[in-house]
């Protein structure tokens, strides 16, 4: 069984939400079945946003356009190299992981402040789907006067800790945010349950992969991270499953977690294990981010760290014929499965029109050779073919920090879209070794590949064109699901208007986890799209969050 996904990089929504503006003239009364937004006559006065701030410490912050400061102000030119600034750092995501309500994902962005458009006549700079406040959580209690706050109030929450969100979970229009960002605790503990006794680290929700590499390394050991060093290592990466370069070995993040501790919607302050609140704890190792409790530190297994072999390799598709080159391709999906039976073996490669190239193999607690032995067999089919590698590099680090198908839906896809140039990111992770009782996507056991599906559109493109690729992306996924039978798609890297998101994001772990989601939040005070649930409420045209 093949896991397959469907990730956006600048693709839009297909529904564009009106830009949500600073200040209404008039109250409107709102729709007891509707959170309330800017504007309405329930909205919270502003004397109640200072008793809020008061309550946290001075911790509550107005969102702000990212954009907005350097590009749109009074007396700021969108030409002037501040503007420009901004243009440069956009997709470098730092500015995103370091704002308390901007975000990543560009659907979500929706256009409503780019600093790539400030230039245009008719530009103009709206805060749009953003959270309208955040407040940057420090402890249990400024997160719980959070949730409080929106009960009171009628007001949607959200949590935000970096913004790496394909489905817009950390952002919401009049949303009140929870930062987590800056919740760095690291410890080292010797855990002792009866699910686990050993070393374990315990961090706060807003320490980074990179960060937990260092601080594991600097101890002698290493855990499960993302392949991305930024992402949240101990919040939505695990809550959602979370896959990286050593998944094969000691299985997904959510197979690691031992412990939460959480602010839940009722306000209350919780450690919940397979001992304590364990149905919550199991909805949380692998559930889905963002919908089930405010996380603010999780504790995760910790293996002693030791050798990784590891390797990358390219080839030029200019060299070769199409069909010499899609064949390469396709002995790689196939070597895959014998890949697979190594313990611990992990890869990732990209496909797209220019070539292809292995940009990451890893084998834990191997030599070089084993690494070489273990590709020899490839590089053999492709000296048979004639292809000749243009990278190939083969090393040993002394620490963890220092089918047919499928290809020919590949190839049609690759070489006959007229929306951009595709790309296809095509990852192994065998977890089917591990036994773990959590919400993952039962899929990932039985899964052979994890397939991400890019498309980069212009930052200045408009919203036809957008939208257009998005729904050309959507018949790359159909094709894909017709050749995988009984797959999954991975919901943290996934698209918001897939019709089978409950059976491809959840599996058969769905309604189990409405069950607890019912139980926990049984007013949806966290909701987002494609969460268990979501399909109880529904935005509105104009952003509004109501009960469908």
């Amino acid at each position: 069984m093949l896991f397959t996904i469907h990730s956006l990089a600048a693709i839009a929504a297909t529904v564009i939400l009106p830009r949500l503006a600073s200040a209404a003239p008039t109250l409107v009364r709102n729709d007891s079945a509707c959170r309330a937004l800017p504007g309405d006559a329930d909205w919270p006065q502003e004397e109640e946003w200072e008793t809020l701030n008061r309550t946290v410490g001075g911790r509550l912050i107005r969102g702000v356009p990212l954009a907005e400061p350097s590009c749109y102000s009074t007396n700021v030119s969108a030409t002037s190299e501040a503007c420009g600034t901004v243009q440069r750092e956009w997709e470098s995501m730092a500015p995103f992981i370091a704002d308390p309500v901007n975000v990543i994902a560009p659907y979500e962005q929706n256009n409503t402040c780019s600093p790539f458009l400030a230039a245009n006549a008719t530009a103009t700079c709206k805060l749009g789907n953003m959270a309208t406040y955040a407040i940057n959580v420090s402890d249990a209690a400024s997160a719980a006067a959070g949730v409080k706050f929106t009960h009171r109030h009628n007001l949607r929450l959200v949590v935000k800790n970096t913004g790496h969100d394909f489905l817009g979970r950390s952002s919401g229009r009049g949303a009140l945010a929870l930062w987590t960002h800056h919740l760095k605790d690291k410890t080292v503990v010797d855990y002792c349950s009866s699910l686990y006794t050993g070393p374990a680290l315990r961090l706060g929700a807003g320490v980074q992969v990179r960060e937990l590499s260092v601080f594991a390394g600097a101890n002698g050991l290493r855990a499960v991270g993302g392949s991305c060093p930024t992402v949240g290592a101990a919040s939505g990466l695990t809550q959602g499953g979370g896959h990286g370069p050593l998944s094969s070995a000691y299985g997904l993040g959510a197979d690691n977690t031992l412990e939460f501790d959480v602010v839940t919607m009722d306000g209350q302050h919780r450690t919940v294990s397979p001992e304590q609140d364990a149905d919550l704890y199991w909805a949380l190792s692998g559930g889905g981010a963002g919908n089930w409790a405010v996380v603010l530190s999780v504790t995760v297994r910790a293996y002693r760290d030791g050798p990784i072999a590891a390797a990358r390799f390219s080839f030029s598709r200019e060299q070769v014929t199409p069909q010499v080159y899609w064949n390469a391709v396709e002995a790689w999906m196939k070597y895959v499965a014998t890949l697979n039976a190594i313990p611990g073996f992990r890869s990732m490669v990209r496909v797209d029109r220019s070539g292809f190239s292995l940009d990451m193999a890893t084998l834990p607690n191997a030599s070089v050779g084993d690494m070489q032995t273990a590709l020899a067999p490839f590089h053999n089919t492709l000296a048979r073919l004639n292809i000749s590698l243009s990278l190939n590099e083969t090393a040993l680090h002394p620490s963890y920090l220092a089918h047919s198908l499928i290809t020919e839906a590949f190839r049609s896809i690759v070489d006959g879209s007229s929306a951009g140039d595709p790309l296809f990111v095509v990852m192994s992770n065998n977890v089917s070794h591990i036994n773990h009782d959590n919400a993952v996507n039962p899929a990932w056991r039985s899964s052979l590949f994890l397939i991400n599906m890019v498309l980069m559109s212009s930052e200045q493109a408009p919203w036809p064109k957008l939208q257009a690729d998005l729904a050309e992306m959507n018949s790359w996924q159909d094709r894909l699901r017709l050749v995988t039978p009984g797959g999954g798609s991975y919901g943290s890297e996934a698209t918001f208007d897939n019709q089978y998101w409950k059976s491809e994001y959840y599996g058969s772990v769905y309604y189990r986890l409405l069950q607890i989601k019912q139980r926990y939040d049984p007013g949806f005070v966290l909701w987002n799209q494609a969460a268990v649930g979501s399909d109880l409420y529904r935005l509105r045209d104009d952003g509004r969050l109501c009960t469908a």
